[in-house]
């Protein structure tokens, strides 16, 4: 299928041509091609060129959009290439609109030299979100793959320095980024969720102990001796990357433990590390200290079972703040005991939760959660666990004492089935079901302390269930903004890598709660809105692709302005 134009001379001497889509048809019996007219534009003077460019961009429309463009650009120019371009705009929209780049500008303002640091820490933030990878090649990424606005290329000894100044102006950028976060979400009262996770790393031998504050933050000129000799400062020299309990289930690598605390919209407000050998009951503590003197007024905290300790519970009371805290229900305080033992009505809330409240004592209250599916789900595991353990232990009491103690000392290295064990007097094995009544009362059911009067038994109840916006945060950082393998050594890059990954996961979340889409779909959508780099005789320019509706409406629910149509010329001899 082709253009012709067809040429004739009038009677008058006048020369006129017509224009004609035609398309060449192989005719067998004459087996020669003959030429057919699909369409007649009329003569080429008086051609409508208003309907042919609009044909041109219905066609256009089939194709990916560097052919597009490269198709209708014309002989006099050449395509040098195409860069996504809707993923880093959207995302530098909101960078700018938290105003990080303003504070980051500020703080370079008082730092000597003119290093690009704020677009340069923007685009390794973009990196974690679109194309996760380490700093080599994520500075690769920016300078071939991807348009950012501002940084057309960087190298990895750039990204480096950068991060080591990141490092060094953490605090008051969290601070700063938390305040604009709470202005545009209106958080004034509010509930701050806080959980840890911890990520390994593949070495053969741990970081070595240095002297550490409370903070977990190194101490200058100690050599890391100090606090081994059983005393109160014993947990204060530690090596970064070290031995701990590993919530990855890889106790065997060093690790280090991350905190986040996140909204009830699940926007992540700030980042914490430490030592891969600290416990959770110690953390909060810093981290109360932390927020203490930030914008909020009151703040809930809302926390799992392992922050449950009285210190800490002691410590969240102090000032105006308040807690949510679960609680172990296989625990032998005399709290816990007496709260499972009252009686009371249970209120519905939801589908599938019910909530009752129990009198304990005057300064605390506890709530009582019950969801059948779960229920349902703990006897039916139940039921699997005791019938594995019947089968093991019939015609145990046939066996030697010798064989019988051996059964006995395998069955203890499998909780799940040693719960339900007994061993009689005499020695002999069986299924304790006093044991089974326990535990079938525990069913679905997880017990909660709260120290605020004036929550209800309901809203104490959905504030705990929100937890889950925690792990979503930590799923992310794993799978989405790949946290590990964390390419770094120093302990203060690997600090700033993390910071990287919580502002990625800080622009994400805002644009998930925006948009009501998730990150998937959205970045799918405007990885396909692209920056063409074409060159002429007369210069260079770089120009957008027209965006589709899925882009233009992500766009409009973000308030965003959609890039202009013509990103960039370059004069030719410039």
């Amino acid at each position: 299928m082709f253009l012709r134009e067809v040429k004739r001379q009038n009677r008058n001497g006048t020369r006129v041509s017509y224009l004609q889509l035609v398309h060449n048809d192989w005719d067998p019996a004459a087996r020669a091609a003959r030429t057919k007219i699909l369409y007649s534009f009329g003569r080429t003077d008086q051609v409508d060129t208003a309907a042919i460019e609009r044909l041109i961009v219905s066609l256009s429309r089939l194709l990916d959009p560097a052919a597009a463009l490269k198709a209708t650009a014309g002989s006099d120019l050449s395509l040098l290439g195409s860069r996504p371009l809707g993923g880093t705009d959207v995302l530098d929209g909101l960078w700018r609109r938290l105003g990080i780049d303003t504070v980051l500008n500020r703080l370079l303002a008082k730092r000597r030299g003119s290093a690009p640091f704020e677009r340069v820490l923007f685009g390794l933030v973009a990196n974690r979100a679109l194309a996760p990878s380490s700093k080599l090649a994520a500075a690769d990424w920016i300078s071939n793959d991807v348009h950012i606005d501002g940084l057309p290329e960087t190298s990895d000894d750039v990204c480096y320095r950068a991060m080591d100044w990141l490092h060094d102006v953490r605090e008051h950028l969290e601070r700063e980024v938390f305040a604009q976060v709470a202005n545009l979400l209106n958080l004034e009262v509010d509930l701050l969720f806080f959980d840890t996770t911890s990520t390994y790393f593949e070495l053969e031998d741990p970081d070595t102990p240095v002297d550490r504050d409370e903070h977990g933050q190194v101490v200058a000129g100690r050599d890391g001796k100090d606090g081994q000799d059983g005393t109160d400062d014993e947990q204060s020299a530690a090596g970064f990357r070290t031995y701990g309990k590993s919530k990855d289930s890889r106790d065997d690598l060093p690790q280090i433990v991350i905190g986040m605390a996140v909204t009830r919209e699940g926007i992540p407000v700030r980042v914490w590390c430490w030592p891969g050998n600290t416990a959770d009951s110690k953390l909060i503590r810093q981290v109360r200290d932390d927020m203490r003197d930030w914008t909020l007024s009151k703040i809930v905290w809302v926390a799992d079972r392992g922050f449950s300790s009285q210190a800490n519970r002691r410590y969240l009371r102090r000032g105006e703040h308040t807690y949510i805290i679960g609680e172990k229900l296989r625990s032998d305080s005399p709290e816990i005991k007496t709260a499972l033992s009252r009686q009371g009505r249970y209120t519905t809330i939801g589908e599938n939760m019910r909530v009752k409240e129990v009198k304990v004592s005057d300064t605390e209250r506890f709530v009582i959660c019950h969801n059948p599916e779960a229920a349902e789900r703990d006897a039916h595991i139940r039921d699997q666990l005791v019938a594995q353990l019947d089968e093991l232990i019939a015609g145990s009491d046939k066996l030697p004492t010798m064989k019988r103690g051996e059964l006995r000392g395998k069955i203890s290295t499998k909780p799940g089935l040693n719960r339900y064990l007994r061993l009689t007097p005499g020695g002999l094995l069986r299924i304790d079901k006093a044991k089974i009544k326990t535990e079938a009362n525990l069913d679905g059911k997880y017990l909660l302390r709260c120290s605020d009067p004036h929550l209800s038994a309901t809203d104490i109840a959905l504030g705990y269930k929100q937890l889950l916006e925690v792990e979503r945060g930590w799923r992310d950082m794993k799978q989405i903004l790949d946290l590990r393998p964390v390419y770094h050594r120093l302990e203060e890059r690997i600090r700033a890598h993390v910071m990287l990954c919580w502002l990625a996961l800080l622009l994400i979340r805002i644009a998930e709660t925006t948009t009501g889409q998730t990150w998937h779909h959205i970045r799918r959508d405007l990885d396909r809105l692209h920056a063409v780099t074409f060159t002429g005789p007369t210069g260079t320019f770089r120009q957008r692709t027209d965006p589709t509706k899925p882009q233009t409406d992500l766009y409009a629910r973000l308030d965003l302005s959609l890039p202009k149509k013509i990103i960039e010329i370059t004069p030719a001899g410039r």
